[in-house]
Order: structure tokens, then C-alpha cells, then sequence
């Protein structure tokens, strides 16, 4: 096994996480990393890595197969097709680019040049995420008709360069993008049909601090996607709704459970007090009628990602985060800003 020798571009939060965790993968060696700012470069080097002098310092390292890109948002583009050109195979970190139109001339590049370009889209393998694809796929509760899906925080964004509109900054842009392509992966093959979004600025004046946003799906599925940083009393991570049952994550460790029925036939009830009146279509259930189940947990492996990787380099195989997803999140990302922009529903042309 020959390991694949990479450099990374940016040693920031994530430019550090991949730099840590390719030096623990034997299919592939790290060269060292370049970053903009001095101190960085010290920070490498003060972990015993080595650093280059420049951007073309390092494209010009013939020994170098693959490029992270692990930068900020407005510069993938540039950087990822100049690192092709130099035939390097390239990994950007998410959102691969700033919009559609920029996404076309990497793909362009890619093809021009035959090397691989993709974007790192980790939360794949999140294992909250793949439990409840786990339950919808197998039809745990019956056909699954709703699905939510939200992180919240409570500190606004980032003090950094997240909150400046000029280098991609946003809640879409940096946790909306791994939402909506969970959303989409989950449903590939099947046609979104329609996008409503509204975006929130209560902390940042420049950028959006978070978004609601709905899908709907020609199979007939809603999808709820929210991402907020001014939350204080945290919802669930996912909410699945089926016909003959619902499930609750909680959080990323996989607190939760499923609500099965097992007699729909028995759907007589008490009337109970509801506040001013009574309601016999909303009392409970009688325990005969209905039981919990514990979460079928699904184990994820970060490592498939770059394992992939290395067998697209190596071994010809197709990669798994597709030019063509990738464009539909973009795709899915453009109308989310236009819906919120206008206050309508986004009619989503799959063929765009």
C-alpha cells in the first residue's frame, strides 16, 4: 500500500482536525501545511510539521498527490483550481464554493485537468444522522412522512471571520450545509419539489445567524431543517414522524427513543380536560395499544471518507460526494437565500 502524501492549505480549527487525523491513517502521509498567517505557520511547526514558504512552494512539491483546501470560504475557489492545474487532486472543506456559478468553473477545471476535486462533507457519517436514515430506510415506523432535523446554540457566531459576509460567513454556509446535504443524501433519486426558508440576523447585523427552512419531496416527505445560535432551551436533533410511530434523537449521543403502535384498530379514548374544554382526539393512548423501543444505533466510521479517497486516487473508484451533489446543494442553498429574500415558496428545478 502506497500512502498518498498530502498537504493542507489553512491550519486553523479544521485545517489542524485534518492534519491530526491524516497523520493517524497509514494510507496516507502528511508533507506539511501553509497558512496565511505567520503564527500558524509557528504552531505547525511547534508540532513537529513541516510548513512551506508559500502557497507555490507548496504546489511546486512534486511529491504532493492531494491538496486540502481548509480555508476561508471566499478563497476555495481559486486555490482549488490553481492546485488542480498544478495536478494535484484536491479536497475543499464545506461549502465547497461561495455559489453555483464558482462550483461550475472548479467542476470544469476537474474534468479538464482529470484530477479528483471534492468536498468534505464529514457529517455523513455522523451516527445520529445515520440512526435516523437507519429508521427511515427500513421502515421502522411505518412510512416516514416528516423528518426534522436542527442544531442550536446559544453563543450567536463565531467571532471570527464567520461573521463577515465577504468570506462566506452565515449559519447556511457553515452548519446549514451539512443539514441540507444530510437531507439531500438521505434523499438521493428522489425530486425535490419545492424550498420555503426564512433566515434570522438577531446577533450579526452582516450575516445570517441562523435559518428555518422546509423541504418538501416528490415522495411526499416534509423536511425541516433549522439551525439558530440564539437558543437557549434546546429542541430535539431529529424528530421522525411515521404512520405507525415516531422516534426522538435527542442529541449527538444518541439519546432517544421509538414510540411504536401495534393496534390501530383500538383508537378509543377518555375525553380529558384540555385547558378550557375537552378533547377526546387528543388523550393519550392506552399502553395496550402502543410501546417504546429502544434506537436501533448505527456505528459511523469518519475514515470511509478518506478511505474513498484513497481508492479513487489509487484504484479508479467512484467518488462518494459526487460533482453532482455537490451542485444540488448549492442548488438547494441558492433558493434557500431567494425564498428568504422574497417570502415564497422556491419551486427547485432538479434540472438546473
Amino acid at each position: 500500500m502506497k500512502p498518498i502524501k498530502v498537504a493542507v492549505v489553512g491550519y486553523g480549527g479544521m485545517g489542524g482536525w485534518h492534519t491530526e487525523r491524516i497523520a493517524e491513517m497509514e494510507k496516507f502521509e502528511l508533507t506539511g501545511v501553509w497558512d496565511i498567517n505567520p503564527d500558524q505557520l509557528v504552531n505547525a511547526r511547534n508540532c513537529g510539521i513541516h510548513t512551506y514558504t508559500s502557497f507555490a512552494d507548496l504546489l511546486a512539491d512534486d511529491s504532493v498527490e492531494l491538496v486540502v483546501v481548509a480555508t476561508w470560504n471566499d478563497v476555495h475557489k481559486p486555490l482549488c483550481i490553481e492546485a488542480m492545474r498544478a495536478g494535484k487532486n484536491v479536497i475543499s472543506e464545506k461549502p465547497v464554493a461561495m455559489n453555483l456559478r464558482e462550483l461550475d468553473e472548479m467542476i470544469a477545471v476537474s474534468k479538464e485537468t482529470g484530477r479528483l476535486f471534492t468536498v468534505h462533507q464529514n457529517r455523513r457519517w455522523d451516527e445520529d444522522y445515520l440512526t435516523m436514515r437507519n429508521i427511515a430506510d427500513k421502515n421502522l415506523l411505518g412510512k416516514v412522512f416528516r423528518i426534522e432535523s436542527r442544531v442550536q446554540g446559544s453563543r450567536g457566531i463565531p467571532g471570527d471571520w464567520r461573521r463577515e459576509k465577504i468570506h462566506g460567513g452565515g449559519m447556511v454556509l457553515d452548519w446549514g450545509v451539512h443539514l441540507l446535504d444530510q437531507a439531500l443524501t438521505m434523499n438521493d433519486g428522489v425530486k425535490l419539489k419545492s424550498v420555503w426558508a426564512q433566515i434570522t440576523q438577531i446577533t450579526n447585523d452582516e450575516c445570517d445567524d441562523g435559518f428555518y427552512c422546509e423541504l418538501r419531496f416528490e415522495n411526499g416527505l416534509s423536511y425541516y431543517v433549522e439551525v439558530t445560535t440564539n437558543n437557549f432551551i434546546s429542541l430535539p436533533r431529529w424528530y421522525i414522524l411515521g404512520e405507525n410511530g415516531t422516534a426522538v434523537i435527542e442529541d449527538w449521543d444518541l439519546s432517544g427513543k421509538m414510540t411504536l403502535v401495534h393496534n390501530w384498530d383500538k383508537i378509543d379514548a377518555v375525553p380529558i380536560k384540555a385547558g378550557m374544554g375537552i378533547t377526546k382526539t387528543m388523550a393519550p393512548r392506552t399502553d395496550e395499544t402502543i410501546h417504546d423501543a429502544p434506537l436501533e444505533k448505527v456505528h459511523g466510521e469518519w475514515t470511509a471518507y478518506y478511505d474513498n479517497i484513497y481508492d479513487v486516487i489509487r484504484n479508479g473508484a467512484a467518488q462518494t460526494v459526487t460533482h453532482r451533489q455537490m451542485r444540488r446543494c448549492l442548488k438547494l442553498i441558492e433558493a434557500i437565500f431567494e425564498s428568504a429574500a422574497t417570502d415564497t415558496v422556491v419551486a427547485f428545478d432538479e434540472e438546473r
